[in-house]
C-alpha cells in the first residue's frame, strides 16, 4: 500500500488522495499514544492529543510527494518527525505564549528524544514475547499493532499504561496524575497489562 501511495501521490490525481489518506489513517492511533505520551500537564489543558494528530496528519498528507523512504520504518521515522514538528509548534504556541522565559524552553532535540523514547517503549511494551535477535530493529513496526490494540482498551486502563510504560513514571507519579491511590494503580495496572496482552494474543 506504501508503493501504490507514493505513486498515487505522485500522479497528484483525486484518487492519488485517497490512496494516501487510507495509508496515513492506518497510523492515526500509533501517532496518538505517542502524543498522548508526550503532552505534559501545561499542554493538556490547552490541547488534545487528538487535535495534534489531525494536525500531523493533514502535515503528512500535504507533503506525502516530498516522502522518499520506501518502507514502514522511514514512513514511521517521518510522521515521528512530522509530529514532533507539531509538538514542538504547539510548545511554542501554548506555553512560550507571547513570554520569553528562559525555565520553559522547548527545544526540537529534546521533543524529538522524548517522542522516540515513547516510541521505543511501545515497540517493548510486549518484549518478553519476542526471542529474535532482529527484534530491536522491528520494534517501531511492532509499535504499530501494539497502538491499534492499546486503543481498543477503555480508557482507564490505556491512561495506567501509558504512563506507566511509555512516559516510564512511577507507581506513585501515576497514582498522583491519576488522582487515585498508589495500591489501587498497581491493581489497574495489572489488570490493564493482563487484558492488553490477551487482546493482543487474540490479534496475532
Amino acid at each position: 500500500m506504501l508503493t501504490a501511495a507514493r505513486q498515487a501521490a505522485a500522479a497528484s490525481s483525486p484518487a492519488g488522495g485517497s490512496e494516501v489518506g487510507q495509508l496515513l489513517q492506518l497510523y492515526r492511533n500509533y501517532l496518538t499514544i505517542l502524543a498522548t505520551a508526550q503532552l505534559d500537564a501545561r499542554l493538556r489543558r490547552r490541547l488534545s492529543p487528538s487535535d495534534l494528530v489531525q494536525d500531523a496528519l493533514l502535515g503528512a498528507y500535504r507533503d506525502f510527494a516530498q516522502f522518499r523512504g520506501g518502507s514502514e520504518r522511514e514512513l514511521l521515522a517521518w510522521l515521528r518527525q512530522i509530529l514532533i514538528n507539531c509538538l514542538h509548534h504547539a510548545y511554542e504556541t501554548h506555553i512560550k505564549a507571547g513570554r520569553r522565559d528562559l525555565r520553559r524552553e522547548v527545544s526540537l532535540d529534546d521533543v524529538g528524544q522524548a517522542l522516540d523514547r515513547s516510541a521505543m517503549r511501545l515497540g517493548a511494551c510486549l518484549a518478553d514475547r519476542v526471542h529474535s535477535p532482529s527484534a530491536p530493529v522491528h520494534a517501531r513496526e511492532r509499535a504499530v499493532e501494539i497502538a491499534d490494540q492499546l486503543a481498543k482498551l477503555r480508557p482507564d486502563y490505556r491512561e495506567v499504561i501509558v504512563l506507566r510504560n511509555l512516559q516510564g513514571l512511577s507507581f506513585e507519579e501515576v497514582a498522583e496524575r491519576m488522582e487515585r491511590k498508589s495500591g489501587a494503580v498497581r491493581m489497574l495496572w495489572l489488570r490493564a497489562i493482563e487484558q492488553f496482552r490477551h487482546s493482543y494474543e487474540d490479534h496475532e
